[in-house]
């Protein structure tokens, strides 16, 4: 392999793991704090990328633009991560006290029904609209010329939100009772948090960190069916690697993932898919809980 292909490689790959993480950071954040895991995650990543797509194609009447391409990047995250978000909220507090195994169904139902909702709506034809990929341009890199938004804008955003993400757990009051709720219920709960408004909050913002990781997708992939259950097992894979709950841990897997994943498309394309699962199994066969989980003792 020429160094020209390397290059390539590598950028497809961080610029891959980028939008990757901000799917996976909502996957981890919701379990992190209410220990449900969501399937229904990759389905706010497509319809966030549909949205996108719909109002793109909308403001193309328009003149289109750079502008309105990101203020369909915005309107798209927004309608798809609250409302969804939301809604999922509303359905999981029917089965609060029922067991995980159950919760996790409802999940997969949910997902059943946004697959549907997405042919009915938009078809089974492919959107995509490329045109902020276009007016920013491109970049020559060691000899390669790369795009300017999957150069800066993917991985910027998912570097922008992780350090947003730890600043506001750490500091913000808010992000300090979400915190509290995630580490102990039971004693926030008595010391005045409202656990259901926490429930709430986290579920939108997993929503629209899965809705946004679409929006910014869908400028450079196009949205098909079926593409949901693709990226909630690459996410899967990735909050599996770096272990249930890790933000920081989810951020390194997504790097890890992405650029392997990337050489092999270049190398051997045969084991594209099979790759991000050589590393998730290979990660779990030596550290069950994910890289970087913390051992803690089992409360009795």
């Amino acid at each position: 392999m020429n160094s020209g292909i390397l290059t390539l490689a590598l950028l497809d790959g961080v610029s891959y793991a980028g939008m990757l993480f901000i799917v996976s950071l909502g996957l981890t954040f919701i379990f992190g704090v209410t220990n449900i895991l969501n399937v229904a995650h990759g389905s706010l990543y497509a319809c966030g990328g549909y949205a996108t797509a719909s109002i793109g194609l909308w403001l193309m009447g328009n003149d289109g633009g750079i502008i309105n391409s990101i203020f369909s990047i915005i309107a798209g995250t927004l309608l798809v991560g609250v409302i969804v978000g939301l809604i999922l909220e509303y359905l999981l507090r029917f089965f609060e006290k029922k067991p995980p195994i159950l919760q996790l169904i409802i999940t997969f139902a949910f997902f059943m029904i946004l697959e549907d909702v997405q042919r009915l709506i938009w078809g089974t034809s492919p959107y995509f609209v490329s045109t902020i990929v276009g007016e920013m341009g491109n970049v020559e890199v060691l000899g390669v010329f790369y795009t300017n938004y999957q150069l800066i804008v993917l991985p910027g955003a998912a570097v922008i939100i992780y350090f947003i993400l730890n600043w506001f757990l750490k500091h913000s009051l808010l992000g300090k009772k979400i915190v509290a709720v995630t580490h102990n219920k039971e004693v926030a709960v008595g010391m005045g948090v409202d656990a259901k408004k926490i429930k709430k909050i986290t579920f939108i913002i997993g929503g629209l960190l899965g809705a946004f990781g679409g929006a910014l997708a869908s400028p450079t992939t196009s949205m098909v069916p079926g593409i949901s259950a693709d990226i909630i097992v690459l996410s899967f894979a990735v909050v599996a690697t770096a272990g249930l709950g890790q933000v920081t841990g989810a951020l390194i897997a997504a790097l890890i993932i992405g650029i392997f994943r990337s050489l092999s498309i270049y190398l051997y394309p045969e084991l594209e898919v099979v790759i991000p699962y050589v590393i998730m199994g290979t990660v779990l066969l030596f550290k069950p809980q994910g890289l970087f989980t913390v051992e803690k003792a089992r409360r009795i």
